[in-house]
């Protein structure tokens, strides 16, 4: 199980919204079982329409950061499907590092959680993680907007 804060979501739903025609993607920090923060990152994917590709100086910084202790962890990203499912492809099962990091999916206000794993339940990749809502989180704004109520639906294993 994974926890995430309302604010942290309609960030993630929102950097989806703005570009809806696109595949976007960013950062996701934190650790153990909660995402304390996201970052957009720039797409470099040749055709951001059907790909993504986290701009890889933005991946670097991120990690450069973590690891001297002037940032927190990257635990995983985020990116959009603008065809609606918010489940993972077989391109991104092609594209995914078995490494255990946190892959979110965002589609139609929707975000799902999966875990890139060596022999994943979903395309030979995935597993399914379950997302969970709670509260606006430490130190952000606690001002949710009106899509405060979007669910996140949960994902069991398949």
């Amino acid at each position: 199980m994974m926890r995430l804060s309302i604010a942290v979501r309609n960030e993630i739903l929102e950097h989806a919204r703005d570009a809806a025609d696109v595949e976007v993607c960013g950062l996701l920090f934190g650790e153990g079982d909660r995402i304390d923060r996201a970052m957009p990152c720039r797409n470099v994917a040749p055709d951001p329409t059907t790909r993504f590709e986290i701009d890889p100086a933005m991946l670097i910084a991120a990690h450069r950061a973590a690891r001297r202790g002037e940032g927190p962890a990257v635990i995983g990203h985020y990116h959009s499907h603008p065809n609606g499912r918010p489940d993972p492809s077989p391109r991104d099962a092609a594209a995914a590092a078995p490494d255990g990091h946190l892959w979110l999916i965002v589609a139609d206000d929707t975000i799902t959680a999966w875990r890139a794993t060596a022999n994943g339940a979903i395309h030979g990749r995935f597993d399914a993680v379950k997302l969970v809502t709670d509260g606006c989180g430490p130190a952000i704004d606690s001002s949710q907007g009106a899509s405060a109520a979007t669910p996140i639906r949960p994902v069991s294993s398949r």
